[in-house]
């Protein structure tokens, strides 16, 4: 759900709302690709910075960063994309993303774990 929403939040925000369809099915897999890679393309560099320290995270905690990150992108589209100091959309939305694919394979580690 919510990697799938920010990756189409992306592409979004670079191409503009659209009224109608406005991609063919290849051009829209080719961008919703592009931006998975960016979202991964950032999560190596966050990790060769930061390490795996996500790995020592609950499911929960990643919970909760998204809920934040989902508070801070309604924070400033509300503002109408002003913000002070802080990163903008493409930036919280790229961390959703993020944010997901851990949980995401922090679940499936411990459901492996289970069986």
């Amino acid at each position: 759900g919510i990697l799938n929403y920010s990756i189409m939040a992306l592409i979004q925000l670079e191409k503009g709302v659209a009224e109608q369809p406005d991609m063919d099915w290849k051009q829209a897999s080719t961008t919703y690709l592009e931006k998975a890679e960016e979202a991964k393309a950032l999560m190596l560099r966050k990790n060769h910075d930061y390490g795996e320290a996500w790995r020592d995270m609950r499911v929960s905690s990643f919970t909760d960063l998204i809920l934040q990150k989902l508070l801070r992108v309604k924070q400033i589209e509300d503002n109408h994309g002003k913000t002070l100091v802080s990163e903008g959309l493409e930036a919280n939305y790229l961390d959703m993303i993020n944010y997901s694919v851990f949980a995401l394979i922090k679940f499936m580690e411990t459901q492996e774990s289970k069986a």
